[in-house]
This record gives structure tokens, sequence and C-alpha cells, in this order.
């Protein structure tokens, strides 16, 4: 009952008028889970889980992609001749919509599915949907993980509370130091891309992309680490996706909790790799293109999502969307000239397709990249505040060495300086506090708080 007084608390902290809302979708899955579990016929087993897919995405579309339908709507019929206009809602976007109502959707599928029972205590369904590390920003849970965790006794464990603590000091040091200094560049550089040269927007894109990383995994990392404090273990997020060899092993290893989700719950329902190629190419662009939207309601993000689907099509057609399952450079600490390849092509192609994430619109990002592609991007950078960019770059190299070094690990801090002597590897420790003090980049909010 604690842990759902806090998680509730932590939630009303930022309007405590959207409590209603998670309320009623948690008390709507719980309910559908029982009445799913208890129909007497395969027609009623059916029809309670329509009623919660379709109440759950029926509040997600209102308030999410309404605007974005009718917009659409609206500049299609125009193109038609047809002179239209829509009401749209003056509505902010409930915080963590998306992850507590993934939450409660998989709840009730996987009893469908018959994979578990419904669970009976309500406090404890309603803190697996809310418990406060997971709910604005994930991981995207299973009951058939986090449930049982909730029903068993916790007695404090200082192993794995330092443990914890660890990743909570690895994950504030990705989103202070990293992530919201590079958002102040990446910031700079989109919002006025038409200023600046093709070398400079090539930093803004680098920028960015770290900044993505940092911000989300960092939240993550934190989840993570304050779940271990209350003795859970939540599912793993990210995995150094930035050290992947291809664009499949890229999306093994970032946002592991949505992409497995939709693997589980989207694509292998929809027959996954069997059948024919034909198949096979359209549930990956349907997977892909539903991640982009499920991240925003512009044209942005599902083009964002098609590129993603193009890069990982050869690799499909060819049979090698799984060659790569290892670490890389497992067992050693430099990677070959193969890899270090791969690595570079990967994070390459990665970064181009972040910048129609970011990109305020599909003209945006167009212009955005013509202009990276020009002759401009052979010349020197030139921008208000470089010297400060650089400090900031080389922040970001230092990080992607304990990366690299702790990439085995669940994350980077891990076993990172265990066999150091104790003196040395707590003053690494506060060496990181001071740092985050120091270097701290202006405030941001986390960028998936707004998914």
């Amino acid at each position: 009952m604690l842990l759902l007084v806090a998680s509730y608390f932590f939630y009303g902290c930022w309007d405590y008028r959207f409590l209603f809302l998670l309320m009623f979708s948690t008390f709507l899955d719980y309910y559908s889970g029982i009445k799913t579990y208890e129909a007497s016929t395969q027609y009623w087993k059916k029809a309670w889980l329509w009623i919660s897919i379709g109440i759950n995405l029926g509040f997600l579309g209102i308030f999410k992609y309404y605007n974005f339908f009718m917009d659409s709507l609206s500049v299609g019929l125009s193109a038609a001749g047809v002179d239209t206009h829509f009401d749209t809602l003056k509505v902010i976007l409930p915080i963590g919509i998306s992850f507590y109502t993934f939450h409660g959707l998989s709840y009730v599928i996987d009893i469908y599915k018959d994979k578990i029972k419904p669970e009976r205590d309500f406090v404890e369904y309603s803190v697996f949907v809310s418990f406060f590390p997971l709910l604005v920003a994930g991981p995207i849970e299973r009951a058939t993980h986090l449930l049982p965790q909730i029903q068993k006794k916790r007695v404090f464990d200082y192993a794995r509370a330092v443990d914890g603590l660890k990743q909570i000091l690895w994950g504030l040091f990705k989103k202070i130091v990293i992530a919201d200094n590079c958002a102040q560049y990446a910031n700079m550089f989109f919002n006025n891309s038409e200023d600046y040269g093709g070398s400079s927007l090539y930093l803004g894109a680098l920028f960015f992309t770290f900044q993505i990383y940092c911000d989300f995994s960092g939240y993550s990392d934190v989840a993570l680490g304050t779940a271990r404090l209350f003795g859970m273990e939540l599912l793993r997020n990210f995995a150094f996706p930035y050290f992947s060899r291809d664009i499949a092993e890229f999306w093994r290893r970032w946002h592991i909790s949505l992409s497995t989700w939709f693997r589980d719950y989207l694509y292998i329902p929809l027959g996954g790799s069997k059948g024919s190629l034909a198949k096979k190419i359209r549930n990956t662009f349907i997977i892909f293109l539903v991640s982009g939207f499920w991240h925003g309601a512009s044209w942005t993000f599902i083009i964002w999502g098609g590129i993603n689907a193009l890069l990982f099509l050869p690799l499909l057609i060819l049979q090698n969307n799984r060659n790569n399952l290892e670490t890389v450079a497992q067992g050693r600490l430099f990677p070959n000239f193969k890899e270090l390849g791969q690595m570079f092509v990967t994070f390459h192609f990665t970064l181009l397709a972040w910048i129609f994430f970011r990109a305020e619109s599909v003209s945006h990002a167009f212009s955005y990249i013509s202009e990276l592609f020009s002759a401009s991007f052979f010349t020197v950078p030139k921008f208000e505040g470089i010297n400060k960019a650089m400090i900031t770059l080389a922040f970001v190299a230092g990080f992607m060495v304990v990366e690299w070094l702790g990439r085995e690990q669940q994350y980077a801090l891990q076993k990172f300086g265990s066999k150091w002597k104790p003196a040395l590897r707590y003053a690494f420790y506060y060496a990181l506090i001071v740092i985050m003090f120091l270097f701290a980049g202006s405030q941001q909010e986390f960028i998936y708080f707004q998914f």
C-alpha cells in the first residue's frame, strides 16, 4: 500500500487532475483481466479483450493522436480542393500515458492467451501499473516479470542497494552532464539550422544523438537503480546500442522493453518472420512505422520509423538480421577493423535517422540534411560557445570510453573499477558527483516524458 500511495503522490506532483485517468486505466484492465479469464465462451473472452484494447487505445488516441489525424485530414481534403476546418483539442498529453497503457494491455493480452492468471489483489495490480520508477518513462514492464516480485516479501539487501546506487549515479551523470549539455547545442543548431553550414549541422546531429541516448538511458538507469533499492529488478531497457554493428543489433539494444513489446504483441501475431518474403517485409514495415507513431503524432516520427525499416530490410532479405547476437569484441579490449567500420557506419545511419526524430517538420529535416551534405560540410565549424562545446565533446568521449569498458555488463559502472583499491574506486564515484555539480547543463525535461 505504501508503494501505491508513493507512486500516486509522485504522479500527482506533475498534475493531480490526471490521476483519475491513471486510476480508470488501472481499474479497466484489472476488471477486464478477471472477466477475460472467467468468460464461459471464447466469444466473451475475446469481447472483454477488445473492450480493454478499444478503451485503452481510445484514450491514447484522443489525448495523443486526435489533433494529428484532424490536421492530416484537413490538409488532405484541402489538397483535393475541399475547404475544411476541424476543431482541435487543447489538452496536454498526460505524462506516461503511452507507458502505463502498454503495461495494462500486455497484462490483459497475456491473460487472454492463458499465459498468466488475473491478479485478484487490486493494490498489488495497481502497483504493477503505477510503480513510480517506471511510471512516466518506462521501462515497459510485463506482469509475468514484475507482479511476482511485488507479491513476494522483500528484505533489504545491502549489496543490491549498492548496485542500485551505482546505476543511479551513472544515470544521473548521463542526464546532467552529457544529455543536458548536448541539448544546449542540439537545440541551437536545430532551431536555427538555416544559419549554419554542414560541418556545424553535423555537430548538431551528433549532439542530439548523444542527448537522446543519455537522456533516455539515463532515466532508465535511475529507474532500474531505484527499483533495486526496493528489492525489485526491472526489465533492462538499453544495452550499449551505439556499439551495434548493424541496425538489427541496434534495435535489439535500444529501448528493449518497447521493441520486445511490439515483437510479442504485434510482430509475432502478424506472422513474424514466417511466411513469404513479402509478408516478412510487410511485417517489418508495420512494426517500425507503428513504433515511430508510438513516439509521437507527427510525420517526422513515422518517417523516422520508415527509415529504420529501410535500413533493416537488406539484413532481412539477405538473412543477416541475426548475425551479431554477442557483444562486440567480446573478451577483447579493442575491436578489429571490421567491427570498427561496422560500428561507424551503423552509428551514422542512426545519426541521420535521428534528424527526422528531432526536426520540427518533414521539410525542416530535408533542408537540414540538404545543407549537411553540401560543400559547407568540409568547412571549419564556427558558432558561439564553440569552446564549451568542445568541452562537452570531451566529456562525451570520456563517457564512451567508460561505456566501452563496461559494455559486457548490465550497465557501465556495474564492475567498473572493481579491482581498484576501495579508496580509488570511491574517489572515482565522488569525482562523478563533483563533475555533475561543476559541469551540469541547463535543466532539460526528459525527452521521453512527451511520449
